[in-house]
């Protein structure tokens, strides 16, 4: 494998950590390394390599496959690298009021007043080392220490679009809001993620960064829009009820990690790819996913659907029993079967009822849901903003012709879903179970945890025995992946799911395995989820150091 052409001796990576079974974690001594690291693998793409992301003092590389990533994980332990040359960089001026919840906290830490945090901040050039968390977000370095903070010990479930925030040695601006774990000292309007710009994200790794302190924040105009599913008056569906949270979703995006853009996507991926078989699809057409029952949709024009995942009753009323004012009427219908293609003729209502188990639905349409890709995807990602506005009443979700065969005339076995038992998942221990003693491990995998309902399609946090770290500190923010079980200090775990952030600071004690994603997805609030260790389904099992 090619190396950095530097005049420095070479060096060897430091170690490569499995992570789950579709990525390898490799940890370096510096930011030059990871910088270099990162050059050379966007350079000179190993083989199955998916995405690489960046972080304080590691790469993460997903691979495509179990198979390659385990390639992936033994060439890497051979590489050798110096860091590159910094290059030129602009300047990018954030005009911020500060005004933050934690910035007197932030002053009770570093020992200054308030006024002294705000001379610090603004008194030093930061540098984007790297992006990640979500669209925008990017990762600052400051010229001194003055302002290395913890972060909180129990992140907030919604921070606000434009809080600027402290997280151990970097500073960042919240592109939109989102949960976060970081110190807020104040806010800006400054746009940090618009896809209407040549350049979406406004400041990118290398870029050099002035806060400037303002008495009100300006927020700068953007021509941006968030599609909405279907504004075109052709044929398709009317949305008559969203139900708690109804998304277009496909396969998702890949191979933009780097800016900061997680993958999205169908959380059940293989009901997805059921419905649109069974209706005669491509595997990766949009559909809808919905929560627990409760969508009622109208045919506009004749149309052929097929619903899969949770089982539930699926009710087809007559063009008379339509409700426009949000929904259906009461009365006679009949009933049709889970994961069977039926048609849905012009002005009949299906409705949806609530899961007898599990707790996701996924509904094709033959063609396809025809809504604009975002970055080569039609899915919602909650977490960014990116991709089509949730459903809503009166919504319009146009049927496109995206079709791969005829439609198929037999039903499909559904898999069991979870119900009111324990939903066992699989999980591969690592990177960081180092970060806890063995009593700690052994209480991840012994109890059973309950799915919140503060759960969604970012993370699932789980309740039970807290678990204790044995490590003490803050962990340099790294790349995460759906499946990552994250532990932040209050010792209750989430689990990642499709729309989580690119990066995260807290030490990930497993990772769930890929094949029993789907199977996590289908866990209902309330449900309870026990862990099982499977060491052997490690990628890189074994880990280099160079000492």
């Amino acid at each position: 494998m090619d190396t950095v052409t530097q005049t420095a001796a070479p060096r060897k990576l430091r170690s490569v950590r499995p992570v789950g079974t579709r990525a390898v974690l490799v940890e370096l001594d510096d930011l030059q390394e990871v910088l270099a690291l990162q050059d050379l693998l966007n350079r000179s793409p190993l083989p199955g390599q998916v995405d690489v992301l960046a972080a304080a003092e590691t790469v993460m590389v997903v691979g495509e496959s179990a198979s390659a990533t385990r390639a992936i994980g033994a060439r890497l332990q051979d590489v050798e690298l110096t860091p590159p040359e910094a290059a030129d960089s602009s300047l990018v001026v954030i005009e911020t009021v500060y005004d933050g919840e934690d910035l007197a906290d932030v002053a009770e830490l570093t020992g200054l007043s308030v006024d002294g945090v705000v001379a610090a901040h603004t008194g030093q050039v930061w540098t984007v080392a790297f992006a990640g968390f979500a669209p925008g977000f990017g990762y600052m370095v400051g010229e001194n220490q003055a302002l290395d903070v913890p972060r909180r010990s129990s992140p907030r479930t919604a921070v606000p679009a434009g809080s600027v925030a402290l997280g151990g040695q970097y500073s960042a601006v919240y592109p939109r809001k989102s949960p976060g774990g970081w110190q807020l000292i104040g806010r800006t309007g400054a746009r940090m993620w618009d896809l209407d710009r040549p350049q979406p994200a406004l400041v990118r790794p290398g870029d050099r960064v002035q806060y400037r302190a303002v008495r009100e924040v300006v927020t700068a105009p953007s021509a941006a829009k968030t599609p909405e599913a279907g504004e075109s008056d052709g044929p398709g569906l009317r949305v008559l009820n969203p139900g708690a949270q109804s998304l277009i979703q496909d396969l998702g995006r890949k191979g933009f990690g780097p800016l900061g853009v997680s993958a999205a996507g169908a959380l059940d991926r293989a009901s997805l790819r059921r419905g649109n078989r069974l209706v005669g699809n491509p595997s990766s057409a949009a559909a809808i996913e919905t929560v627990n029952g409760g969508l009622v949709v109208e045919a506009v024009g004749d149309q052929v659907i097929a619903v899969t995942g949770a089982p539930t009753t699926l009710t087809i009323q007559p063009p008379s029993w339509v409700d426009h004012d949000g929904g259906a009427r009461q009365g006679a219908g009949r009933t049709v079967a889970m994961t069977t293609p039926f048609a849905l003729l012009d002005g009949e209502v299906l409705s949806l009822g609530a899961p007898d188990t599990g707790f996701r639905n996924y509904v094709a349409i033959r063609g396809g849901v025809d809504v604009p890709e975002v970055l080569g995807s039609r899915s919602s990602d909650t977490m960014s903003g990116i991709g089509p506005a949730p459903l809503r009443i009166g919504s319009r979700v146009p049927a496109g012709r995206l079709t791969a065969s005829t439609v198929v005339g037999s039903p499909e076995l559904q898999p069991d879903f979870p119900g009111t038992d324990v939903t066992v998942l699989d999980v591969v221990p690592g990177p960081r179970a180092d970060w806890f003693d063995q009593a700690a491990i052994d209480s991840l995998y012994s109890q059973e945890w309950l799915v919140t309902p503060q759960s969604n399609r970012v993370g699932m946090r789980l309740d039970g025995t807290p678990l204790q770290r044995a490590r003490q500190g803050e962990l340099p923010s790294e790349g995460t992946m759906a499946g990552a079980v994250q532990m932040p200090p209050a010792g209750l775990p989430v689990l990642f799911l499709a729309d989580h952030p690119i990066t995260g600071g807290y030490p990930v004690i497993g990772v769930v395995v890929d094949g029993h994603l789907d199977r996590a997805a289908q866990v209902p609030i309330g449900g309870r989820i026990r862990f099982r260790p499977v060491p052997e389904a490690s990628p890189a099992p074994t880990i280099s150091s160079k000492k």
